[in-house]
């Protein structure tokens, strides 16, 4: 009987440590799950830190751009500034020889009673003038034997004349000019218009000569 028993116990204390043995061993189930947590958790702690990186660059590329910006800016207001006051610098400087020449002839003028040599003298310096001109890309409009043109001529009058043709261009008062094909000033021209009845008279004369 007391072996029985004692039979009886063993197997009990057998079961029972099973029992703890199971509990213990389904412990470390969740620490096996916890591990891919942690290694997510670490990407994203490396992706947030590389994301803030990338916006602390972007920033400063922006600091840059703004100030690069700002600074051409300024330059190209200085150098607004710079062409308006010294823009025609290379034409004032080939206008001064020509300055120099004058100065030379109203010398040469005072001095001498030789009035020809005087006015070939200007003829020169005007050829040298609008030479200069011409090399800034400024030329002169050709009004000679032209038809009116609104686009470059001025009419100051008109002048009844059969030399010419209707709206023909008959004198000039004043020069005009381009610059690089574009209106500087326009000539101011007198233009021809038909006597009144004239062409009356020249059909009259026509049918005279065939009768």
């Amino acid at each position: 009987m007391v072996a029985k028993v004692k039979k009886h116990t063993a197997e009990a204390e057998q079961g029972l440590s099973k029992k703890v043995e199971e509990p213990l061993a389904s412990v470390g189930e969740p620490e096996a799950e916890l591990v891919p947590e942690v290694d997510r958790a670490e990407d994203l702690e490396a992706k947030l830190e590389d994301a803030v990186k990338k916006a602390a660059d972007n920033y400063d590329k922006y600091v840059r751009s703004v100030a690069e910006l700002d600074n051409y800016k300024k330059r190209a207001v200085r150098e607004k500034v710079d062409a308006i006051q010294y823009g025609n610098e290379n034409l004032l400087r080939d206008i001064l020889p020509l300055v120099d020449g004058m100065d030379r002839a109203l010398e040469h003028a005072c001095n001498s009673e030789d009035f020809d040599a005087f006015r070939k003298g200007l003829k020169l310096l005007q050829g040298q003038l609008l030479g200069c001109l011409q090399k800034h890309g400024v030329e002169m409009i050709d009004t000679a034997g032209k038809n009116f043109d609104p686009n470059v001529h001025e009419a100051m009058m008109q002048v009844e004349s059969t030399e010419h043709e209707e709206s023909g261009v008959v004198g000039e008062f004043e020069r005009g000019y381009l610059l690089n094909g574009r209106l500087l000033r326009p000539a101011k021209v007198s233009v021809c218009k038909r006597p009144s009845g004239s062409g009356d008279r020249e059909n009259n004369c026509e049918e005279a000569k065939n009768n």
